[in-house]
């Protein structure tokens, strides 16, 4: 197992972007390869930094181009394309190259993340569509009723001031037009999460600014 107190993270600063996918390869060259790489990951193993910083450059041209097929987000991708390289660096010493090549072993580390990515998301967005169809129409909570009945209107508009753009559309639709957390999310085209963190945060701002308890 790689050890010590190395960062992979600083092996991709100053690495902007993903380069170029590789393209096909002679079959001699590709076996140098892949027995060069079984190489470099044993010694990323041991702990070998500038080992990782070879197989990084290496590889991570394959590993961003299998994570954009499968997620088809370039952005997402790349991100998941480094979090790749770091469990690559934390996990080596799990390599059994009696399993198979390095490079192989790799990849099933980027097929597992991204495909993970994915499910999360499709979860996340199941979720956020099944409690936008359960709630009722965004009701006023402690924080927007103490606003409303308890406060002049004067000190509310100077603390609606203190609010960001989005969240002073988000609550002004939701609390004082009567649209819920769904009917708002569409109306201003920003997903469903978005609008609601929006609206907390606003309410956070709006509470911090009357000093409400």
């Amino acid at each position: 197992m790689a050890t010590g107190s190395y960062d992979p993270a600083r092996t991709m600063v100053g690495r902007a972007g993903m380069p170029n996918i590789r393209r096909g390869m002679s079959g001699q060259r590709e076996k140098r390869r892949k027995t060069r790489l079984d190489a470099l990951l044993g010694q990323v193993a041991a702990g070998d930094t500038a080992a990782f910083e070879e197989l990084y450059d290496e590889t991570i041209a394959s590993v961003y181009g299998l994570a954009v097929r499968v997620l088809r987000d370039p952005a997402q991708a790349e991100e998941i394309a480094q979090e790749v390289m770091v469990e690559v660096w934390r996990k080596a010493g799990r390599y059994d190259p009696a399993r198979g090549g390095a490079m192989g072993w790799i990849m099933t580390l980027a097929q597992r993340r991204a495909v993970d990515r994915v499910r999360a998301e499709q979860s996340a967005a199941e979720r956020d569509d099944l409690a936008a169809r359960r709630e009722p129409p965004a009701a006023p909570d402690g924080v927007a009723e103490l606003v409303l009945d308890r406060l002049d209107r004067r000190r509310v508009r100077d603390c609606l001031d203190h609010l960001t753009a989005p969240q002073l559309q988000s609550i002004t639709l939701a609390y004082y037009d009567g649209y819920t957390y769904r009917e708002v999310a569409e109306r201003t085209d920003t997903p469903l999460s978005t609008v609601k963190a929006r609206m907390r945060d606003g309410m956070i701002r709006l509470r911090d600014c009357l000093g409400v308890a």
